[in-house]
């Protein structure tokens, strides 16, 4: 293995600062149908990258990787942002969220949405982050799914652990000082990655947000590009 591969390697599987780079590359069109060799990959930087978590308070299985769409594996892009070093952006447009770094390099991640009516868009802060959060819906979400009940803020939320839909690590978003009651979270359904059908938030992979966890501190800005709808509803909130 050269040492650019250890380095990408070591990057990839966390713990690096903002201010690293990376790499990209490119293809190009092929005049006749010929047989040709697949590119190699190697699949075992993302077994380890997605691989179990047994030193978590709540130990994590492994993720089957395999089955996600390959593009949203957590990978360093060029960024495509226009945003400086130190930003999260969340594409919902694509389901990635970037972290920029210097260099127009950016830390691409595959992230699970909101459905219609569930979003929030603009430009906040990360307030402050949490391990292994409790989860308290909003009394609005109640309302809407009383079987929530149990769970409500008079009821002190949903004790952590790997049911919670929090997941293993949350980031909260503030706008202009106030709560967005908007996170980015982890969760154990990998299979949401990539579409629209959580009641409002940025889920990640665990294994990916404890990743992001670790690379960012709280304050960090953060845009959310949301539809012209939702960008139009005040820069900010709506209903959750």
């Amino acid at each position: 293995m050269t040492g650019e591969s250890v380095s990408r390697r070591s990057f990839l599987l966390g713990g690096a600062g903002l201010a690293t780079t990376v790499l990209a590359g490119c293809t190009t069109p092929v005049r006749e149908r010929v047989a040709v060799e697949p590119e190699p990959v190697d699949t075992s930087i993302y077994a380890a990258m997605y691989g179990p978590k047994p030193d978590e308070q709540f130990p994590l299985p492994a993720i089957p990787y395999q089955k996600i769409d390959r593009r949203f594996y957590r990978q360093m892009v060029p960024n495509p942002t226009g945003e400086r070093p130190g930003v999260i952006v969340v594409d919902t447009a694509n389901h990635f969220l970037y972290l920029t770094y210097e260099d127009g390099q950016a830390m691409r991640y595959g992230v699970g949405l909101g459905r219609a009516g569930f979003e929030w868009a603009g430009r906040g802060v990360i307030q402050y982050k949490r391990q292994w959060p409790r989860w308290t819906p909003p009394d609005e979400m109640v309302a809407r799914q009383p079987e929530l009940e149990p769970y409500s803020i008079a009821n002190g939320g949903m004790e952590p652990g790997l049911k919670n839909p929090l997941g293993a690590r949350a980031l909260y978003i503030f706008q202009n000082k106030e709560d967005t009651l908007y996170r980015i979270h982890g969760s154990p359904e990998w299979w949401t990655i990539g579409k629209s059908v959580s009641s409002g938030c940025v889920r990640m992979l665990n294994q990916d947000v404890i990743d992001l966890y670790d690379r960012v501190q709280n304050g960090t800005p953060i845009l959310v590009l949301g539809t012209a709808a939702v960008a139009a509803a005040g820069n900010g909130v709506t209903s959750f």
